[in-house]
């Protein structure tokens, strides 16, 4: 049997209207550092991003994502650690990390689709 390690994961939300408050969740973000595993996966669902805002710039919006993704995989000044840490900081923008939490897992990469299922798509 295969030991189960400590994850972390914050849901990734979008906030297109900062005054209303309104927010739909748009990715996933999980760190395992035992497993020196990190990975964002990102899926904006159309219809609800125009229910929030029909003037939203889909575009942008992806711009900003595709920004996570580059900060995730390709950001080599900084560990694993500290990149997880840097994008799960608050921020008031329109894309925001939801609060971080915790779990036991073997397989790092099942836990980013299965979250990624239940909470995003």
């Amino acid at each position: 049997m295969t030991d189960r390690v400590r994850f972390e994961y914050a849901v990734i939300r979008l906030v297109p209207s900062i005054e209303r408050g309104e927010q739909i969740n748009v990715g996933l973000v999980v760190y395992c550092r035992s497993r020196d595993y990190l990975a964002v996966r990102t899926h904006i669902t159309q219809e609800r991003l125009r229910a929030l805002d029909p003037a939203a710039d889909l575009a942008d919006v992806q711009a900003v994502l595709d920004g996570w993704a580059r900060t995730c995989d390709h950001e080599k000044r900084m560990t694993l650690g500290e990149r997880f840490r840097w994008l799960t900081s608050p921020r008031s923008t329109v894309v925001q990390p939801g609060p971080v939490h915790s779990g036991l897992t073997t397989d790092p990469a099942g836990e980013l689709e299965r979250l990624l299922t239940r909470l995003v798509l």
